[in-house]
């Protein structure tokens, strides 16, 4: 993998734990939310440590070759440890703290292990790119070795495993980033089984250096990217079907504020539309602009014509939410045409109360095209007392 590629995608997974670092500081006790921040810290720690600038610049700084080797071993374990975490925490239970706390303390030995395998073996030589293969036979430093890869194997192994399998029992955005981050975790074995490959293949005089230098690089970063994926999936989904409901309200709602649009300009009503604003704060400002202006026309609202109106429509359509929406355009649509010049004939009914958020986009659909008959028989029924 490529310097460009390893600190590209190490800058696209500290970005994302940029955004989620607000909600880590105001929920900073959610272990959910401290083990996803974990999970893209220590991705992008792996592809930062893994470039081979980096690696020289550790092994410079620290002044011992090979240096970069055991933190990024340790990274990954990390990494590995902290995707397994929240698998654990995703699917909840009685023995969630139980269940982290021993994926926490088995790979602490396994760090603990890469770290003395580090330190009693020898590596006087600095690899950038193929220590695994270079020191695949050198007491201590082959067993560091075989230890980060197997942790790491396993742990992926596990995530995927139960991801795929609990991806089978669920629906919408959890099912789809479960499968993502299964995909992810695959891709993050082949890693670890390609380099082993080549490891055991040197220990028989072979050289498969290509699966160190190129496969399994392709697939950690592969793995990575698709595990974080799927990490964002869930979180992100609902988020953005909020928004697409936002956004189809506000358009449907346009209908209403243009038969609105005299009243609203006339009176300052309505405050300057918000720029650069999120799909829900753009709906928020269409429906205040509409309840403004149908509060400065509630003394010229026809309840009489509502009545006539609603009852016509329940009788063709039978349905209550249609009727009302059908009743509601027909005395918006009388009320705006006075311009506010004449107040609403007397009728002894209840007071009309503005329709909630979901009325009000039913209301827009019936008058984005023509009042239909039953709300045209109403209003021509009103026209000789004087109300049309």
């Amino acid at each position: 993998m490529s310097t460009a590629v390893n600190y590209a995608s190490c800058a696209a997974l500290w970005l994302g734990l940029a955004v989620k670092a607000p909600d880590l500081v105001r929920h900073r006790h959610d272990p959910y939310l401290r083990t996803i921040c974990a999970v893209l810290g220590l991705a992008g720690l792996c592809f930062f440590l893994g470039a081979p600038p980096t690696v020289g610049a550790v092994n410079r700084l620290g002044g011992v070759p090979n240096l970069a080797a055991p933190l990024t071993y340790a990274s990954i374990t990390a990494y590995s440890a902290a995707s397994q975490v929240l698998i654990v925490h995703w699917r909840g239970g009685p023995a969630v703290r139980r269940v982290v706390r021993r994926w926490v303390l088995a790979y602490t030995g396994v760090v603990v292990g890469i770290a003395a395998g580090f330190a009693l073996g020898e590596a006087p030589v600095e690899r950038r790119t193929d220590f695994d293969l270079h020191y695949a036979t050198t007491p201590y430093v082959a067993e560091m070795i075989l230890l980060y890869l197997a942790g790491h194997l396993t742990a992926a192994a596990v995530t995927a495993g139960s991801a795929l399998r609990w991806a089978r029992q669920v629906r919408g955005p959890l099912r789809t980033g479960l499968a993502v981050l299964g995909a992810g975790s695959l891709c993050s074995a082949g890693y670890s089984v390609a380099k082993l490959v080549a490891v055991a293949a040197r220990w028989t005089g072979r050289d498969w250096s290509a699966l160190v230098t190129g496969v399994a690089p392709a697939a950690a970063g592969l793995g990575a990217v698709l595990t974080v994926t799927g990490v964002l999936i869930p979180l992100l989904g609902p988020r953005l079907t909020q928004w697409r409901r936002a956004r189809r309200a506000y358009v449907r709602l346009a209908p209403l504020e243009r038969a609105l649009e005299e009243v609203l300009t006339r009176r300052a009503l309505r405050l300057p539309p918000p720029r650069f604003a999120s799909p829900a704060t753009r709906l928020m400002w269409r429906q205040t602009s509409i309840h403004n202006a149908l509060g400065d026309l509630a003394a010229h609202l026809d309840g009489a014509l509502y009545d006539r109106t609603r009852r016509a429509a329940l009788h063709e359509t039978g349905d209550p939410d249609r009727a009302e929406a059908l009743a509601w355009a027909t005395v918006v649509a009388q009320a705006a045409a006075r311009d506010g010049s004449e107040p609403a004939p007397a009728w002894d009914g209840t007071a009309l109360r503005v329709p909630g958020p979901d009325a009000l986009v039913r209301v827009a659909d019936v008058l984005a095209g023509p009042l239909p008959r039953a709300a045209v028989r109403a209003h021509e029924a009103a026209a000789p007392t004087g109300t049309a």
